[in-house]
């Protein structure tokens, strides 16, 4: 291995580091993948998850110059195909060679930096903050995906936004103690923390399955490759969701929810004797 190589494949190690950090749910769907997706969706959950850290976690900091740092070293990275920052470099490495486009990154950090200056959301800003922080991320694991296949993705596009969509507003429901009472947040159009109740759950709920059920079309049509680790985060979210569902209310606002990691692992095997056996 080269001196080029080595440094491309230690960035993207990375990143993979990174994702078993933060995400074992995440981690345990990118291993079912083909093994040519491994590393390029390592780097591009590690981009997305050290962007989303600068906004969530250092509130000592300056989040605002943290984050135009982190843009202006973005592109500098995705312009000269090079970063010392590893996530960076091969997050460049990823978009440069499947052709993410710009707009889908542009969108992304325009999101991040929604959270700086949060307000309450209306409809038309909670679906922009959605489609920034969520559904361009499944485009760009698409774009891998696809490798190339421009008719593909179109075909694959919108049922990809609407499964990050809901995977975003799940991570919003169990979150929404920790959003409230460490950033001041609540996502939901017209819904007030302090006045949390079923009704509110019950809308919102709704609005998730649908996400869920649209997605679904995409999942089946998936490359071989992809369709099994795409449908473990699938499940996994689905089961979450359910837990959440059988909670009330006032619950959510008390305590996040979680799966165990001895329930991931029970999914997964499961979901690969289902495989085996052809019943998925």
């Amino acid at each position: 291995m080269d001196s080029i190589a080595l440094f491309d494949q230690t960035s993207l190690e990375c990143s993979r580091l990174i994702t078993q950090r933060y995400s074992t749910s995440f981690t345990l769907g990118i291993k079912t993948m083909d093994k040519k997706f491994h590393m390029p969706i390592y780097a591009i959950y590690g981009f997305v998850r050290y962007a989303d850290e600068i906004v969530d976690t250092f509130h000592d900091k300056d989040k605002k110059e943290l984050l135009a740092r982190f843009r202006t070293d973005t592109y500098l990275a995705l312009e000269s195909g090079v970063s010392l920052n590893p996530v960076l470099h091969a997050f460049q490495l990823v978009v440069n060679r499947y052709q993410i486009d710009s707009a889908l990154i542009e969108a992304f950090l325009h999101s991040m930096a929604m959270d700086l200056d949060f307000q309450t959301y209306s409809d038309s800003r909670y679906s922009e903050y959605i489609y920034g922080s969520a559904e361009v991320v499944g485009l760009m694991c698409l774009k891998v995906f696809c490798e190339g296949d421009a008719e593909a993705y179109e075909r694959l596009r919108i049922p990809a936004c609407k499964l990050g969509s809901a995977f975003q507003k799940v991570n919003f429901l169990r979150d929404i103690k920790s959003d409230y009472e460490e950033r001041g947040r609540v996502y939901f159009p017209g819904v007030d923390y302090l006045r949390f109740d079923n009704a509110m759950k019950g809308e919102i709920e709704a609005d998730i399955q649908k996400d869920f059920n649209d997605s679904l079309i995409g999942i089946d049509n998936l490359p071989a490759g992809a369709k099994f680790g795409v449908r473990i985060a699938y499940r996994y979210y689905q089961k979450l969701f359910d837990k959440i569902k059988g909670m009330p209310a006032d619950t959510l606002t008390k305590r996040r929810v979680r799966i165990p990691n001895s329930q991931k692992l029970s999914l997964f095997v499961g979901m690969y004797f289902e495989t085996k056996l052809g019943m998925l």
